[in-house]
Formats: structure tokens, sequence, C-alpha cells
């Protein structure tokens, strides 16, 4: 029973074969358990392809020898095999022979034999006119088989014509099958060339700039002088750090490795680039051109058939027609109007028809169609050679492709060795950045325990506040409750604990790394370790993507304001934690001063990391010219402000100068005067530049204000208080005093006068001497705070710089976490709206997926309700559920698709209905249309007969022009008269009496013709004697000329009356009937 049910299910079929090689194909009848094997023995015998070198290829699959048919879908009315010689993929195969055409011979008709080898009824008639039929039949009927046969023979060369066309395209096939499998084997061999190029270019360049750069890296080695605490006797520079005595020898093993791998490779590029040649040339070549010149030229020999068609048909018409005549006459079924004569008189147009017309028309498109038949054979055998030699050509591409797929393991293998050999140099290379990036590390590791350090006292700091809070709640409500609750009682509860003290203890770390700071780093190592060809904007950009996340992490963590560390400015920890992150740069950078170089040397790169450059530098020339603009407007601010601080400390001056000079009251007095004033006018101006005077009552507030925020980091022991007054000067001042009192009250003491004065001139003596004394300290203290301005700019300046740095810094870090958090909202709002998208998809899948199985379920007739049923429960599954804009519009279209086929299906039952009954109702008119065809084509006949007739009747009436006369001889006077009813006298010309006897043996009795002229004569002389004229000598033999007389009266007619001289021209087929000789 399995066995049966099994046998029900095997699929069966019919398997077309295509040969490439000429196009022919071949039809199997197979299942889908027949092995290949079986059908490529099958094929052996018909194709004359031996097993071994036949390939059979179906869509772009190899079928296999031992799968069967069903691992391929097959045998299947879609799908088709075209089978493949493969020795004619040998470069020393033999070309394909020419195409030969075998065409049946047709043989041609034989001539109508005469009527005693095919008696006809109608041979023995009286009426000549019926004798006439058969002979006509049998001459109409050769005609049409000899065109027939015609036909016949051009309709079988078209078809060879037609074969031929077909086959090509089964050979324009067969190639694009090949193509396409050669085709997607090139691509991948393409992809693994521009994988492995690109992955060789990237190490070439690099080896190439470890070679080139190769003694620059040892003398920058060798230059670099190690730390003073990294100094050993066998290491004092980085040089020392490998091997020197081996370095020109790897050198030169790598060099001459490199040379031969590139030469190498420059053999396998060119190798690559004739493959590549030649795929393209055979892609590029294609035989469609041959296939379109031969399809034109089929279609427009088409006519020539149609012609041929309509020639059978007529000739066809024409056999049809005689053999009715003589069914007709043979029945006695003529109609009365239509005699044999005049059926016999029309039949000879037609054969002239045949005979000078039809048979040469159909013989000229015979010949144009043969001429076809050799074109297509020449494009034929083309078309086999194109694929001959396109076969050949793949073959030789697939060879190359599987050569060159071999060369790319030994190819990826020396690469490999090449990057082994060149890691010795790679490591010089890569000491001085790293040796560098060692020093910026420690740099970062010493900020950051600054930092770390700091932290943990504002911990400690934090832990102690929220301890004392605790403390005074806790002893707050104590104090509230304790009148309350016995002491023992708080005391059971546990209400008298404290909390205890939070110790923050670090253990000391970092103790060993080497005292130096960030300024000590270009120093030690310098930047010129780092390769020059390093973009400085392209590194940051690179430590801002790849350490930027710490930062960012880190200032995350502590918030957006920088704390602040118990015995440290808020600057302090902002520059520690810049001088961190300055650091951790400099030491990405130098970890990727190697990679960026490299990269920076792709081509592909280039233009980019240039343009990106000129961008940037761009931006910040134009940031410079505003910030610098900015910097003069301020400057010229600054400048006003600071001239009018200038010109009102010039008022002060003054009005300070006047407010403390003493009034003069003698001469000696006002000596001393001027030497104190000049004394306090060179002190004054010390105390105004160092600020040693006090505010006085007039200084403006606004000014005093200003003038102490200039400098407000000036360290406060430059402001220094006046020293108090010197006790010499009050001494002085005494015994000034004392002295213009003794002189006021002996006046007239001349001695103590002379004392006086010697004493006032060694006063001013000291005061002379103290007053340069004064002098040079004031100098002293003058220079000094000039060097102390100018320390105290120095140091502004650089705190200026620094600023700017750090704010330039922050402004880095600001934009890089600022364009961190748009790119992480944009792959949040994509992820989203990938979300959504993904779930409408989704859902329009499922609602696809049920469409497909309406339309794929059932047949016509419930198309229409499968959709109406699908529209309601669309309907019904959203009632009551959101609803997107898709699935809305989706169910909308499939309610009206639903309708509309609804409608449509409505229709075709109508248009069903109508079309069987317009059927039914076609037929019986075709039937009505065929008879009535007919009646009307056997009335046509007899019409044309009876009209052919109708023309054809002699006149007895009146003679005209054009019209059938009949001439009786006359006996007595040897002329023919015509037979008239009314009008006598007509006698026939001379001229047409020897026309109609000249080739008879004796005259006529009576002779018919048309009428082509009439002569009018009257007689005007009596007739001469002797009677009639004699007759013709011989009884009419001869020339059958009559010997009529010349006279003007020939014919014996009274004087003066009229007669006429007919001219007649001879009927076609027309009998005459001569008399018998006497």
């Amino acid at each position: 029973m399995d066995s049966i049910v099994s046998e029900d299910v095997v699929q069966r079929g019919r398997l077309l074969v295509r040969i490439a090689e000429n196009g022919h194909s071949i039809e199997l009848d197979c299942d889908e358990c027949t092995l290949v094997e079986a059908i490529q023995r099958f094929l052996e015998p018909v194709s004359g392809i031996q097993i071994n070198d036949q390939l059979l290829l179906c869509l772009e699959m190899k079928l296999e020898t031992l799968k069967p048919l069903s691992s391929y879908k097959l045998p299947s009315d879609d799908h088709e095999v075209f089978l493949f010689n493969k020795s004619r993929m040998r470069s020393n195969s033999i070309p394909p022979s020419p195409e030969l055409i075998e065409i049946a011979e047709i043989p041609e008709p034989s001539p109508p034999s005469s009527s005693s080898s095919n008696p006809h009824p109608l041979d023995d008639a009286s009426d000549p006119a019926l004798k006439a039929l058969p002979s006509y039949e049998r001459i109409f009927r050769y005609h049409y088989q000899r065109g027939h046969s015609i036909y016949s023979r051009t309709q079988l060369k078209l078809e060879n014509c037609e074969r031929l066309l077909l086959e090509q395209k089964v050979q324009d096939r067969a190639l694009k099958i090949a193509r396409g499998i050669l085709d997607h084997f090139y691509r991948m061999i393409l992809q693994n060339y521009m994988d492995f190029m690109k992955c060789y270019t990237h190490q070439n360049r690099s080896h190439s700039s470890l070679l080139m750069n190769f003694g620059r890296d040892i003398d920058k080695l060798r230059t670099c002088r190690l730390h003073p605490s990294l100094i050993t006797p066998t290491r004092k520079c980085l040089l020392d750090f490998v091997k020197e005595g081996n370095l020109r020898k790897v050198v030169d093993d790598c060099s001459g490795s490199h040379k031969q791998f590139e030469n190498k490779v420059s053999e396998f590029k060119q190798d690559f680039g004739e493959l590549k040649q030649s795929a393209e040339q055979l892609f590029a070549s294609k035989a469609s051109y041959l296939i379109v010149d031969l399809e034109n030229a089929i279609k427009e020999h088409y006519p020539y058939i149609h012609e041929q068609k309509s020639i059978m048909q007529s000739l066809s018409k024409d056999v049809n027609m005689v053999k009715k005549l003589i069914d007709d006459c043979l029945s006695n079924q003529l109609s009365p109007s239509l005699r044999p004569h005049d059926a016999v008189s029309a039949l000879g147009p037609i054969y002239d028809g045949h005979d000078s017309i039809c048979l040469p028309k159909m013989e000229a498109c015979d010949s144009a169609v043969s001429r076809l038949l050799d074109f297509s054979k020449d494009k034929k055998n083309e078309m086999n050679h194109f694929v001959h030699n396109y076969m050949q050509k793949m073959a030789y591409v697939q060879y190359t492709i599987k050569d060159i797929r071999y060369k790319f393991s030994v190819f990826t293998e020396a690469m490999k060795r090449q990057s082994e050999q060149f890691e010795f140099l790679r490591i010089v290379r890569g000491i001085g950045p790293a040796y560098r990036a060692c020093f910026a590390e420690i740099v970062r590791r010493k900020a950051s325990m600054k930092l770390y350090m700091g932290m943990a006292g504002q911990l400690a700091e934090k832990l102690a506040t929220n301890r004392e809070t605790e403390v005074r709640r806790r002893e707050e409500f104590l104090k509230v409750h304790n009148s309350y609750i016995p002491r023992d009682i708080l005391s059971t509860m546990g209400l008298y604990d404290t909390p205890n003290q939070c110790h923050v203890d670090i253990a000391p770390f970092d103790c060993n790394l080497l005292d130096i700071d960030i300024t000590d780093l270009d120093r030690y190592a310098p930047e010129h370790l780092v390769s020059a060809k390093v973009s400085l904007s392209r590194s940051n950009d690179s430590v801002y993507s790849a350490g930027g996340e710490e930062n960012a992490a880190d200032a995350a963590g502590e918030g957006s304001e920088l704390f602040e560390i118990a015995g440290t400015s808020k600057l302090e920890v902002e520059n520690a934690k810049l001088k961190a992150d300055l650091a951790s740069a400099l030491a990405r950078i130098c970890t990727l001063s190697l990679e960026v170089e490299i990269e920076l040397l792709d081509d592909s790169n280039i233009e980019s990391a240039l343009k990106k450059a000129t961008d940037k530098t761009t931006d910040a020339l134009q940031l410079k010219d505003e910030y610098e603009k900015q910097l003069h407007s301020l400057l010229k601010d600054k400048q006003i402000q600071c001239d009018s601080y200038e010109k009102r400390i010039r008022e002060l001056e003054l009005k300070l100068s006047d407010h403390y000079s003493p009034p003069a009251s003698s001469s000696k007095p006002e000596l001393s005067g001027e030497s104190m004033d000049e004394g306090s006018s060179v002190t004054d101006p010390l105390h105004a530049k160092v600020g040693l005077y006090t505010k006085p009552t007039g200084l403006d507030e606004n000014m005093t204000d200003s003038s102490s925020s200039l400098n407000p980091h000036l360290d406060t022991s430059m402001m220094e208080t006046p020293p108090p007054p010197s006790p010499h000067n009050n001494d002085d001042d005494g015994k000034n005093v004392a002295a213009s009192d003794a002189l006021q009250k002996q006046g007239s003491d001349s001695k103590a006068v002379g004392d006086l004065v010697v004493e006032l001139q060694d006063a001013i003596k000291e005061k002379s001497n103290q007053l340069s004394e004064t002098e040079i300290k004031l100098k002293d203290v003058t220079e000094e705070v000039d060097k102390l301005e100018k320390e105290l700019d120095l140091s502004r300046k650089l705190l200026d710089e620094s600023q700017m740095n750090c704010a330039h810094l922050e402004n880095c870090l600001h934009e890089a976490r600022e364009e961190a958090q748009t790119h992480l909202c944009a792959a949040d709002r994509r992820a989203a709206e990938y979300s959504a998208l993904r779930a409408s998809a989704v859902k329009m899948r499922s609602l696809f997926e049920r469409l497909r199985t309406c339309i794929s379920s059932g047949g016509i007739a419930s198309f229409s309700e499968s959709l109406r049923t699908l529209a309601q429960s669309l309907a019904n599954s959203t009632t009551g559920d959101v609803e997107d804009e898709g699935a809305s519009e989706f169910r909308e279209c499939i309610r009206v698709l639903a309708d509309k086929v609804g409608v449509l299906s409505r229709h075709r039952a109508e248009l069903i209905e109508r079309y069987s009954k317009a059927e039914a109702a076609n037929e019986q008119l075709k039937k009505e249309l065929e008879e009535k065809k007919e009646l009307v084509n056997t009335l046509y006949r007899k019409h044309q007969l009876e009209k052919q007739a109708s023309k054809e009747k002699i006149s007895f009436g009146r003679l005209e022009v054009h019209e059938i006369a009949a001439f009786v001889l006359n006996s007595a006077s040897g002329h023919y008269e015509a037979i008239h009813r009314s009008c006598p006298n007509y006698y026939l010309s001379a001229e047409s009496v020897a026309l109609f006897t000249n080739h008879l043996p004796n005259q006529p009795s009576y002779i018919i013709g048309q009428i082509v002229h009439i002569e009018r004569q009257t007689v005007k002389t009596a007739a001469t004697t002797g009677g009639s004229p004699p007759p013709p000598e011989g009884g009419g033999g001869g020339n059958g000329r009559l010997n009529l007389n010349m006279s003007s009266n020939p014919y014996d007619l009274p004087l003066g009356c009229e007669y006429f001289i007919v001219t007649v021209a001879m009927l076609p087929d027309t009998s005459i009937h001569s008399s018998p000789s006497s």
C-alpha cells in the first residue's frame, strides 16, 4: 500500500534539453526520481557528446551525476536544461562544421495530357465551346497544383529559417547562463583582489615608511637621553633598549624581502589586469545583433507568404469555377442567359493571368525566400563559430580565475611573514612614542592622585558635617523628651548612643613615580619622538573620541560645577583636572601615532583629512579674528578708563600737594620749607606708586574701589605702611623754632647770630646729607617697584594664557560632550523610529501574507468571496484597537478591492453568459453568411456571364462602332453583306475579308466580328457592264482575298444610293467555318 502511494506521488513530466553548441532541442519523458546519469546516457547517442564531456546547467546550477532530478525541481515546464560540450572548450578543438539543411523534395506536377489519355464526357460534344471546357479545367488544375508545390517549398524554407532563428536564440540563452556563472565567480575573485590590494597597500606603505625613516628613527633614539633616575651603565639613551649590532642586518633583510615581495605583487597585478581585460571583453561581446538581423529579415519576408496564399486562393476559385461550369453543362442546369460560348470566351483572360502573372509571381516569392534561407544559414554558421570561440575564451578565463585563486593563499601567507619580519622595525619605531607616553602617564597619575586625595578629604569633611548635624538633632530630641521619660528608660531604649567618628584613611600609592611635571615632558621626552606626520587635529579627534568617555563619566559623577577641596582653591582643582586630561591626551597621541600616520597615508583618507583640516583651520582663523576684535575693543575701553584714572590721579595729587604745603613766614623758614616741600614732592610719587599714603578725605570712592580692584592678586607684603616720623626731624624742628626765638629775643647780639647761622648751616648740611640718602633709597625702592611690576605683568600674562588655555580646553570638552549627547539622542530617536518601522513592517507583512493566502487559495469564482471575508476580518480585528495609518489604508484598499472584484465577478458572469449567447448567434450568423455568400457568388457569376453575353450579342437593329455584327457571303456577288433588320447596304471591307480569310483554305460562309470603323459612301456613276465580278480563282484558294471592282459602284447599286463599308476586328476564340470546296 505504501509503494502504491509513493508511486502516485511521483511527479512526471517532460524535460527539455537544449544543446548549446548548435541550439538543437531534445525532449525526454522522465520523473523526478530519474538520476542525472540516466539523462546523460540517453543524451550521449542523440547529441553525439560523450558522458565525460557533458556539462548540464539549469538556472546557473550544475547538475551532478549521482543526484536525482528532484534536487533541482525537475522536470518542470518553466525550466530548461542546457547541455555544454567540454571538448569544444579546449583550445585545440576543431571548429564546428557548416550547417546542413535538408529540405524535402516536392515534385513538380506533370503538364496536362491530351484528351485521348484522359477522356472527358464533353470531349465528344458537338459545340466547340463545350469541347474547350475540359481542356480549361485540366490547365487550371495544373496551374493550381504547380502553385501548390511552389507554395509548399516556400513554406518549408521559411520554417527552416524560423527553426534556425529559434536555435540561435537557444544558443544566446545558453551563453547568458554560462556568462552569469562566470560573472559570479569573477565578482568573487574581484572582491578578493580588492581586499587583498587594500591590505597590501596598507602594509606596503607602512613597511616603506619604516625602511625610509629608519635612520631618522635611530638618530632620534640616540639623541634622546634617559631620565637621570633611569640611567644605568648599560642604558643611557633610548637606543640602548634594543641591540644595535643586529639592526643593520635586520634592515637589509627587510629591504630585500620588501623589494622581492613588491616585484611579485607587481607581476600578480599584471596577471590580474590581463584577466580583468579578458573578462570585460568577454562580457562585452554579445551575439544579439545576429539574432536581430535574422529576425528582421524573416519579418520582412512574411508578405511573400501572404501573397502566395492569396494567389493560391485565386487559383483554387478558378478551378472550382471551371468545374462548376462543367457540372452545370453535364446536368443541363445552365441559366438561359449564360451560354457555353460566353463562358469559354471569359476563361481566356483568366488563363493568360495565370500563365503571365500569378505563377511567375509565386516563383519570384520562392526565390526571395530561398535567398532568406541562405542568409539564415550564414547567420547560423556565424553564430556557431561565435559560440565556439566564446566557450573557449570562457574556459581560459575560468582557468585563469582558478590560478589566481590559488595565488591568493600564497600571497596572504607571504603578507603574514612580511608582518612578522618587520615587527622588529615597528618596535624600533614605537620606542619613542611609548617613552613619551610613559612620562605623560606619570604626569596624569600624579594629577589624578591629587584629585583622588582631595576627593577623599572632601568626603571626610562632608561625613563630619553630617555627623555633627545628627548629634545636634539627637541632643535636641533628648532635651525635649528628657523631662517626660526617665533617663534609664531612654538609655534602655538606646537613645543615648551617638554616631562614631568616620576616619577616611588612604594608604599611600604611586610613591615610586618619577618626580616630573607637565613642563618636564618636552625636556625628557621631546615631541619629535612622535612622528611629525601625525595631524594634531586628527589626534585630538581620536583622543576626544576615545578618552572623552572617561572624562565625561568623571564629570557626570562630579557634577556640572567643579568641587572645592579643603585647603585647595577651585582654580587649583580645575588646573589639576586639566593637567590630567592633557597628560591623558598626550599619552593617547603617542599610542596612536603609528596607526594615525599609516592611516593618514592611505589614498582614500588623504582628501577627506585635508578637507577636514582645511575646514577646521578656517574655523579657527575665523574664531581667532573675532576674538582679536573683542580683545581690541576691550583694550580700547580699558585704555579710555586708564586715561580717565590718570587724569583723576593728577588732580588728586595737585589737591594733596596744595593741602599739605605750609605757608611761607620768613626767608629762612622758606628755605627749610622748600627743602621740606622738595622732599615731600619726591616722596609723594613713591607713595602714589606703591600706595603708601592713606585715603585722603578728598579722594573719590569710585577711584579707590577701582584702584583696589586693578591688581587683586598683589601680595600683601607689597602693601607697606608709611614709616613713622624720624626723631631727628623733630629735633631739627625744635632747634629751628628755638633759633628763631633766640633771634627774636637777642636780635642785638651778633655773636649769638653768628653761632645760630653756623648751627643753621650745619643743620642744612645734615638735612642735605639726609636728603641724598633718601634719594638713593627712593631710587632703589623705585627700581625694586619697577622690577616687581615687570614680574607682575609676566605673572599676569601667564595667568591670562593659562586661563585662555583652560577656557579652550573646557570649550573642547563641552563641545565633545554636546556632540556625544547629540549622537546619543539621534541614536535613540533612530532606534525608536526603527522599532516603530519594524513593527509596522511586521504588521504589514502579516497583512500581505493573509492577502497572498487569500489570493492563492481557491479559483476565480471564490476570489471575490475570500477578499470580502478578509476585509470583514480586518475590520473586526481592528475594532477597539489603536490602528495606524498604514493598516487603515490597507484595510480600506482591501475593502474597495473586494467590492470591485465582486462587481467584476458579476460583470464577468454576465459577460460569459452574453458571450455564450453571442457565440451561438455568431455560429448561426456564420452559417447564414456562408449560405448567402455562396448564393451571392453564384448570382455574381451568372450576372457576369449574362453581362458578358449581353456585351457579345450580335446587333441586328443599328450598327455602331464596338458593336458585334454578322456578315453573310452573297454567293452571287461574292461580297459579305451585314445581317440587318432595317438598314441594308452594309458591306464588309476588303481588309476585314482578308483578315478573316487569309489563314483559311476556303472562304467562310459567314464572318462575325467587332465593328471598329464605318465608312459612308454614295454611288455616283453607273455600274459597269459585264455583270457581277467573277469569283476568285481557285474557288477561294490562295491567300483568300476577294477581287473587288475598284469603281465607285462595286456593289451594283442604283445611282445616288448610300452604302456603308464596315471594318471589323476578330473576336477572341472565334471559330470561323469555311464553306466546302467545289
